[in-house]
């Protein structure tokens, strides 16, 4: 059992409209639990930390904290600092300082990473620190949980902006002959599935897919658009930022990469998935048409953050801080699926080691044959989590 001392939670990485939440889960939480002394916070995450740009959340209104869970982006402020091995002493001097024996992270694969690296370099230096990291990323990439809070409501955001770009494409065809939607994620193809339940009628928006999963063709990709011309006077398209052709040259022909060694898409040095797809369909067939990349919005839209988002981010905040008061380290709490007809999850966990740095993709049975679209499968994971999108109507062709 760890002896008595402080929490400190830090948020890292793209936000979410609901990484607030969990914040909100771990605080009321370590409120509660008679091991925990005072609550701090990691202003703009770990690099904020090695700063001691640290604040007292203990201290914050309860009104504060309430309003924190429906509150869109990182409240405490985020960095994508790439934990080096010279800072994890500075780190654990730090941890000694201000007595802190619960080390609490909201964030994605890099952030778990860093929690396990700080988590183990304390044990090897005999200081015990509970370490515990609380999923989040729209991306929908983490191993080990069913989805990442964040998730839910980014896809309902892109679900949302296609069926809605779908109806203005459908109608302003004469105009525009194809619309291309870009959706965020490197590696993986989550946020460019969901966006199938924009789909009610056949000739709905989307109609074609790329994903990170599939390597592209771009003869293949030409001839499933003009398919889709001819049967439907417009294509719909929606594609990931990271998909690349089959040697691995992002489609982006983006060369830049990140402190993490991630390609920056769209950056200086390239364009983006959607505009080069634009390029290619205008270049074949001299079709008018526009794309549309939302960029970090879907991360911070508050007025589309589905509620079933924000009560499981909140719960994984607290399943955190149950795991810190088995006893447990090393970890990151998960959503669990439970087998049933009606749809409900609850808190598990898995060793940090085994999600940090990697990347989940869709599996091969939610993608179809052609590569282009996806399953069923795919729509019956997906639909509980976004829930019920508006529908809206057509005018009856009565010729006068």
């Amino acid at each position: 059992m760890l002896p008595k001392g402080n929490a400190i939670i830090g948020q890292s990485g793209g936000p979410t409209s609901v990484i607030n939440a969990s914040l909100a889960g771990i605080i009321d939480s370590a409120k509660k639990f008679d091991g925990i002394d005072r609550i701090f916070g990691m202003r703009f995450g770990i690099e904020g930390f090695m700063a001691e740009n640290i604040i007292d959340l203990g201290a914050q209104s309860n009104d504060i904290i309430t309003e924190l869970k429906t509150t869109p982006s990182s409240a405490l402020g985020s960095c994508r600092h790439k934990l080096k091995q010279e800072d994890l002493p500075k780190i654990l001097e730090l941890l000694k300082k201000y007595n802190i024996r619960y080390f609490f992270l909201i964030g994605g694969n890099d952030t778990m990473d860093t929690i396990n690296r700080v988590e183990e370099y304390a044990k090897s230096k005999g200081y015990n620190l509970a370490g515990i990291g609380v999923p989040k990323t729209v991306d929908n990439d983490l191993f080990g949980t069913d989805h990442t809070p964040g998730f839910p409501s980014a896809a309902r955001y892109m679900a949302m902006s296609v069926k809605q770009a779908g109806v203005l494409a459908r109608d302003m065809r004469k105009v525009d002959q194809f619309v291309v939607y870009q959706c965020i994620g490197r590696e993986a193809g989550w946020l460019v599935g969901a966006t199938a339940l924009a789909k009610d009628n056949p000739d709905d928006a989307p109609h074609i897919m790329c994903f990170p999963e599939r390597a592209f063709d771009k003869e293949k990709f030409l001839a499933d658009v003009k398919a889709c011309y001819d049967k439907h006077g417009f294509v719909s398209i929606v594609c990931g930022e990271g998909i690349t052709y089959a040697n691995g040259t992002p489609v982006s022909a983006s060369n830049t990469k990140d402190k993490f060694n991630n390609v920056e898409f769209g950056a200086m040095g390239g364009t983006s998935a959607a505009i080069t797809l634009h390029q290619m369909i205008s270049k074949e067939f001299g079709f008018r048409g526009e794309f549309q990349i939302t960029e970090s919005l879907p991360m911070c839209a508050a007025d589309r953050t589905e509620t079933l988002d924000i009560e499981e981010a909140y719960m994984c905040g607290q399943g955190a801080v149950s795991l810190a008061k088995e006893g447990k380290t090393g970890l990151m709490v998960t959503l669990e699926r439970k087998p049933s007809r009606c749809y409900s999850c609850v808190c598990g966990s898995i060793p940090l080691n085994d999600v940090a740095v990697k990347a989940k993709p869709m599996p091969d049975e939610y993608i179809n044959a052609q590569g282009n679209f996806i399953t069923e499968p795919f729509l019956e994971y997906v639909r509980p989590l976004v829930g019920k999108l508006p529908t809206y109507i057509r005018l009856e062709e009565i010729k006068a």
